[in-house]
């Protein structure tokens, strides 16, 4: 893996595992980060305003999305690269990544009984958020340290993090 062996260390070695593995859980941080805006920005909305179920889904993750790219969009602009190009680096180190992330957290706030419905002053619905926010981590994170290792998604971030 080149993102390794520029740090003079080896992709294979104990050291690189956890290299990947912290920048994989670096990664679906930030990726988090921008979901977890998006997403319980959505959420309240939509359950504020008593929307269904479906409603309040795509615009928490709509939401998401925005914030998520948003994040990446930001500081890969303050390093000097163009709108375009910058937009093009957000897509490529987010996209599958919040994907992954919005089909396991909204996936898992219909299953848990109740939660769309609860309302937000209820302690069913941030829970059932915050859980579904949890596993969404959990599962996402293989998935960013998948593409890391191939040199997509956020490997592709690295050269403007400085």
């Amino acid at each position: 893996m080149e993102m390794h062996e520029h740090h003079g260390v080896a992709p294979d070695s104990p050291e690189g595992k956890r290299e990947l593995n912290r920048l994989a859980m670096s990664a679906t941080l930030h990726c988090l980060t921008g979901c977890a805006i998006g997403e319980v920005l959505g959420m309240v909305i939509g359950t504020a305003l008593g929307w269904s179920d479906t409603a309040t889904i795509v615009l928490a993750v709509a939401l998401a999305f925005f914030f998520g790219y948003l994040l990446t969009i930001v500081p890969v602009l303050r390093s000097g690269l163009a709108l375009g190009a910058a937009l093009g680096v957000a897509f490529a180190a987010d996209t599958l990544s919040i994907t992954v992330m919005e089909i396991v957290d909204n996936a898992i706030m219909l299953l848990i009984p109740g939660a769309m419905e609860a309302g937000v002053t209820s302690w069913l619905f941030w829970g059932s958020l915050a859980v579904a926010l949890a596993v969404a981590f959990v599962v996402t994170v293989p998935v960013n340290r998948l593409l890391i290792r191939r040199g997509k998604g956020h490997a592709v971030m690295h050269q403007y993090h400085h």
